[in-house]
């Protein structure tokens, strides 16, 4: 469906890096929305069950196989299977997603996933320092003058954080998927940020 959100999770992900934008699309400020404008669905190599590095265990609702053609953002969460082989596999997925004009988040060693396969060479963007995109990019990673000390980059439908910036990443998606106003956006982000004390 093309109002799915897909977020694409490699063995030993990191599950903190979905919380903000997951929630935000499946519910507001007091319950669970009853028409959200998106549908949160997780994607992954295979339908077995993909671990966490805190060690909870997803059920992935599609796989590499079986995912649909059109949906609304494909989100790269980090964690530590960026760096294996099985993380090859998501090249075409990206491609196919930049070339249709979806927009692909990408956090923590996602967005140095992203650099090492040349994705970020005519973007702005962040991620967990130039000197990480440098080392996984290598000479596929020419843009190292679009790098951006930031938390969050959103530019040309991909957006970018590190691994800090869980609340960021999720502002700056929320924000081009028009998930809310922008006003009712930066609330959200605020809450979060501050606190009740804040």
């Amino acid at each position: 469906m093309d109002n799915e959100i897909l977020y694409l999770l490699l063995p030993d992900y990191a599950a903190h890096e979905a919380v903000y934008l997951s929630q935000a699309i499946a519910s507001d400020a007091f319950a669970m929305k009853e028409q959200p404008k998106y549908v949160n669905k997780t994607l992954a190599p295979t339908l077995e069950e993909v671990k966490s590095i805190g060690g909870f265990r997803t059920m992935p609702d599609y796989s590499f196989d079986t995912m649909p053609d059109d949906y609304a953002a494909l989100i790269l969460i980090g964690g530590f299977g960026w760096c294996t082989p099985i993380a090859e596999q998501v090249v075409p997925i990206v491609t196919k997603a930049i070339e249709k004009g979806i927009p692909v988040g990408a956090i923590c060693n996602g967005a140095s996933f992203l650099a090492r396969h040349g994705f970020l060479n005519t973007v702005k963007h962040t991620g967990n320092g130039l000197d990480q995109l440098r080392l996984w990019g290598g000479e596929r990673y020419t843009n190292p003058s679009g790098y951006i000390q930031a938390q969050a980059v959103c530019d040309n439908n991909i957006v970018t954080a590190n691994g800090s910036a869980t609340l960021e990443f999720a502002r700056e998606l929320l924000l081009l998927l028009e998930n809310d106003s922008p006003e009712n956006i930066e609330m959200y982000y605020r809450f979060n940020k501050d606190g009740f004390c804040g």
